[in-house]
């Protein structure tokens, strides 16, 4: 099939037209000389406009929350968290999938980042890629979705074809699924089990979603993955106790959070930590609950991994 120009011209016009509708592309008259201002002015302008950013997220926690614990029984079953998105949003998915498992010690297939145009529009803009559903559904096709995984589709205009694809995919094959963008009534919201709209309004530069929309999508990417971890036992009280020491400063922190947890000697935490591989909750588990390294490892397996249960088990 071929698109005359004509065709193109109509396309471009029924989009330029649904842009006008959304919140986050609106434009603001009042900001329209801002660069006529001065550095310090614009600076105070734009802290002003981040600041409303929590509030509008607060609006939102009952979903959030809802969605949260949706997540972490799926993923208590071995399910995966699967981020879709383009551009801005793609780029938020994808940096705090990367952060699990050196935070959480999560495997990198359990939390995923998917960007339209793959790996290389992380820092180089792929033409179309965000206008595909079909490739969404591809990207997807290739991690062979279950019941038990979880889609959140990130988008800040709630249109994005790839975002939309992702959920509409997903939802098919039986997956959770999350719509997460920044305008009211958004058809990504609408495609998805989960709706979570954070309208932060219009932005500082019209259009820039990269700014509150971004911000917005960034504390609620935080809460999803951080609140769910902690849920699923990766912590103890708020200590990052699955932390994987990969480098020095990981491993000086991982022995801080042992201390922190136990009140042990260094001497004590080295022995710990020497008798269970350098696994913090196993170490911590070891001093608190008097236990050996294997018996610690055979009780954390027994309780799922949660500190708390495990020790209520070595002292019961």
């Amino acid at each position: 099939m071929t698109f005359s120009t004509a065709d193109a011209s109509s396309n471009h016009h029924l989009l330029r037209a649904e842009l006008e509708t959304l919140t986050t592309e609106a434009f603001r008259p009042e900001l329209s000389q801002i660069d006529r201002l001065s550095t310090l002015e614009i600076a105070k302008i734009m802290n002003a406009e981040d600041a409303t950013v929590p509030t509008a997220v607060a609006t939102q926690l009952p979903r959030i929350a809802a969605a949260i614990d949706a997540v972490a029984e799926r993923m208590s079953r071995g399910g995966r968290l699967i981020y879709a998105g383009a551009g801005t949003a793609g780029r938020l998915g994808v940096l705090d999938a990367s952060e699990c498992p050196p935070t959480f010690n999560t495997d990198p297939s359990e939390v995923v980042g998917l960007i339209a145009g793959g790996p290389s529009a992380m820092v180089t803009s792929v033409e179309g890629a965000e206008d595909s559903k079909e490739l969404a559904e591809a990207d997807l096709k290739e991690l062979s979705l279950t019941p038990d995984d979880t889609v959140v589709g990130v988008s800040a205009s709630g249109r994005t074809p790839y975002a939309v694809g992702a959920v509409e995919h997903a939802r098919v094959r039986g997956a959770l699924t999350i719509g997460l963008s920044c305008n009211a009534h958004s058809a990504l919201a609408a495609a998805a089990e989960h709706g979570i709209e954070i309208v932060v309004g219009p932005e500082l530069l019209t259009g820039s979603t990269r700014l509150k929309a971004g911000t917005a999508q960034k504390l609620v990417l935080n809460m999803l993955s951080t609140i769910t971890m902690i849920r699923l036992g990766k912590t103890y009280g708020n200590l990052m106790v699955d932390v994987r020491a990969s480098n020095e400063k990981l491993r000086a922190r991982s022995r801080r959070i042992v201390a922190l947890a136990t009140g042990a000697s260094d001497e004590e935490i080295e022995q710990a930590l020497a008798a269970t591989d350098g696994e913090v909750k196993n170490a911590i588990l070891t001093i608190l609950g008097g236990v050996d390294g294997p018996t610690a490892a055979r009780l954390l397996e027994e309780s799922d991994g949660h500190l708390r249960a495990a020790l209520a088990a070595s002292t019961g």
